[in-house]
C-alpha cells in the first residue's frame, strides 16, 4: 500500500458502485486503507456482490440499494451510514447515465425530444449529485474533513450532439462542484470532478459490439484504446487521498486524449 495514497481508515460512500468505474473505485479505496465503504447501486444484488469484494480487500462494507434521484431515500442511506460507521468522510458521486434503465440506442435529436425524456438524464446526473452532496456535507462539516469527487463526462466539457441534456447535466454538476469547493474549503472539504472519455463499462459495451465499431469510435482518441475502469479510478483515488489535499474546484479529464484541458 502506498503511504501517499493511504485513505487512513476513513469512511467512503460510492454511488453506482455495483459495476464499472464505481466498483473499481470502491475496491481501490478498500485496498488503500479505507475503514469502510458504503456501496450503492440501484440493484441490491450488485451492491451486495461488490460489498463482499470490499470486505475481502480489508474494509468494512455496507451495501445499500436506492435511487440517487430520490432525496428521501438518499437521506435514509446517509443516516444508516452514520449510524453504522459514525459518519462519512468521502463521497464519490459516480452514478450516471440515464439511471437504472439506461438506454443509449434510442436517442433522438434534442428538437425531437420532450421534457419526460430530459428528466431521466437530469435526475441521475444532476439531481443525484445534489441529493448526495446535500446529505454528505453536514457530516463532513461536523467532522472538519471531506473529499467529494463527482464523475462527469467529456460530454459536459465539449458537448455531444445526440446527448444534449446529458451534456448539460454533467456540465451543471461540474459547476455545482466548483461552488461546493468554495463553500466547503473552510471546513476542510475539497470538491473535484473527473471527466471520462469512452470507458469500457456495460453501457459503453452495448454501443461498441465489435472491433470495427471500436476502431471507428477510437479514431478521435490520441491513445487508441478504450479506457478501463482502473484508469479513472486511479485519479479518483488520488483526489480522495491526502495527496490531493490542496486541490479543489477542478475538473480532470481522464479520456485517452479525446479532448485536452488548458
Amino acid at each position: 500500500m502506498s503511504e501517499l495514497l493511504d485513505i487512513k481508515g476513513r469512511t467512503a460512500f460510492v454511488t453506482g458502485a455495483g459495476q464499472g468505474v464505481g466498483r473499481q473505485v470502491a475496491l481501490y479505496l478498500a485496498q488503500h486503507g479505507a475503514g469502510a465503504v458504503v456501496v450503492n447501486d440501484f440493484h441490491a444484488e450488485r451492491a451486495e456482490s461488490v460489498a463482499a469484494e470490499v470486505e475481502a480487500a480489508g474494509a468494512k462494507a455496507l451495501p445499500l440499494a436506492f435511487d440517487v434521484s430520490d432525496f428521501e431515500a438518499v437521506g435514509a442511506a446517509f443516516a444508516e451510514a452514520q449510524e453504522t460507521f459514525g459518519g462519512v468522510d468521502i463521497l464519490v458521486n459516480n452514478a450516471g447515465n440515464a439511471g437504472p434503465t439506461s438506454r443509449l440506442d434510442d436517442l433522438v435529436p434534442f428538437w425531437e425530444s420532450d421534457p419526460t425524456e430530459w428528466r431521466r438524464w437530469m435526475a441521475t446526473n444532476y439531481d443525484g449529485v445534489l441529493n448526495c452532496t446535500r446529505h454528505a456535507m453536514p457530516l463532513m462539516v461536523k467532522g472538519g474533513y471531506g473529499r467529494i469527487v463527482t464523475v462527469i463526462s467529456d460530454a459536459g466539457r465539449v458537448g455531444e450532439p445526440h446527448l444534449a441534456v446529458y451534456s448539460g447535466a454533467k456540465a451543471g454538476a461540474a459547476g455545482f462542484m466548483r461552488a461546493i469547493a468554495k463553500a466547503g474549503g473552510r471546513f476542510g472539504i475539497t470538491a473535484n470532478c473527473v471527466a471520462l472519455g469512452g470507458t469500457r463499462t456495460p453501457a459503453v459495451a452495448d454501443l461498441i459490439p465489435d472491433a470495427e465499431t471500436e476502431k471507428r469510435a477510437l479514431s478521435q482518441y490520441v491513445i487508441r484504446r478504450l479506457g478501463e475502469p482502473e484508469d479513472p479510478a486511479g485519479m479518483i483515488l488520488f483526489l480522495c487521498s491526502d495527496a490531493a489535499s490542496w486541490i479543489t474546484g477542478q475538473t480532470y479529464p481522464v479520456n485517452g486524449g479525446y479532448s485536452f484541458a488548458c
